[in-house]
């Protein structure tokens, strides 16, 4: 069994290390993509508490950039960070890691735009964005692969609860005015609502007072929720883990503190997902509830060679590809790469 957990620990987890920890701890994972992961030293900590190796995105020539990090109990034997200016926002980590029986899983980690107050949403934007990965991950087709992080988009059939979400941001609003540091990474009004609609602010901070309006703006936020990115993924034959195995449980990880949506997952290529027993989101580990270490709640995904007599909807179990092969340098030593352009 392979057990593997994909996380945002929102703008490095610095202060956060501990309950990050425990949260992470309580899953028993594998292997763990951190999205956010600004800070190496949180990062390196994370590993040596956890026991695991690490590896980060390299890093863009912009210093503020939201990078991501996997840390792994499995061998690691290659790693890249694909930078695309101008096509994705965030560097696309890619790292092959040695399973049980020598067999290589290839583990994507992604961090795609929010560009909320951008047009419809900054849905172009993100599907701009994995159309270029799903280009970067064609050379793994016929291979077990994954991809996961924050996807900042909503999946068709999801719901969405807008006016939750609405509350936490007029909440926001008030806390970034009284302490604008301790609000950093939180979204708010403005980083949502697009600037020719900003006009509209001071009703929408009336909104979360009325059940009734609430109740509305929820049927309204739904139909106007983009949802290209993840429909583009499920198209390329990617499967969404979670509602595979939850079909009617909402999965909702974001805010930690008020979920109102899932936009956080683990896409599973169609040879591993034979191998997909379980997923899960954690609300809360070792006595920790999941808002404690962050605005988001990890996801995790379990895989094993009989996990297909376990799973709803899969029919055969198959281990890793047989042929599956990995890459080492003449030293034996890991590949690092970095790809521009």
């Amino acid at each position: 069994m392979t057990r593997i957990l994909s996380y945002n620990i929102l703008v490095g987890g610095t202060r956060r290390v501990e309950q990050i920890t425990k949260i992470i701890s309580s899953a028993h994972p594998d292997i763990v993509g951190l999205v956010e992961a600004t800070n190496p030293r949180v990062v390196e900590e994370l590993a040596i508490r956890l026991g695991m190796q690490h590896r980060m995105s390299r890093y863009t020539e912009d210093k503020q950039d939201w990078h991501t990090a996997i840390l792994s109990r499995l061998p690691i034997v290659r790693t890249y960070s694909h930078v695309r200016p101008g096509i994705l926002t965030h560097p696309l980590l890619e790292v092959s890691l040695e399973e049980e029986g020598g067999h290589v899983l290839t583990v994507f980690l992604t961090h795609l735009t929010a560009a909320f107050n951008y047009g419809r949403g900054g849905d172009g934007i993100r599907r701009r964005e994995v159309q270029e990965i799903l280009r970067i991950m064609e050379t793994k087709r016929g291979t077990p692969h994954l991809l996961m992080g924050d996807f900042n988009s909503i999946a068709p059939g999801d719901r969405l609860k807008a006016g939750t979400l609405l509350r936490y941001l007029v909440a926001m609003d008030r806390r970034r005015r009284l302490n604008p540091s301790a609000s950093v990474g939180h979204p708010y009004l403005d980083f949502v609502v697009p600037a020719p609609l900003r006009f509209l602010n001071p009703l929408l901070q009336v909104i979360p007072r009325s059940k009734l309006l609430s109740a509305i703006f929820d049927e309204a936020g739904s139909l106007y929720a983009p949802r290209g990115s993840i429909r583009m993924l499920r198209k390329a034959g990617y499967i969404d883990c979670f509602r595979r195995m939850n079909p009617d449980s909402s999965g909702f990880t974001c805010p930690a503190d008020a979920p109102a949506g899932r936009i956080d997952y683990i896409f599973a290529s169609p040879e591993l997902a034979e191998q997909l027993s379980a997923c899960n989101v954690i609300t809360e580990g070792n006595g920790l509830r999941g808002d404690e270490a962050s605005d988001h709640l990890p996801v995790v995904a379990e895989f094993g060679k009989n996990a297909g007599a376990q799973a709803k909807y899969v029919a055969n179990s198959m281990e890793l590809g047989e042929n599956a092969t990995f890459v080492r340098n003449e030293d034996d030593e890991d590949i690092w790469g970095v790809g521009v352009g």
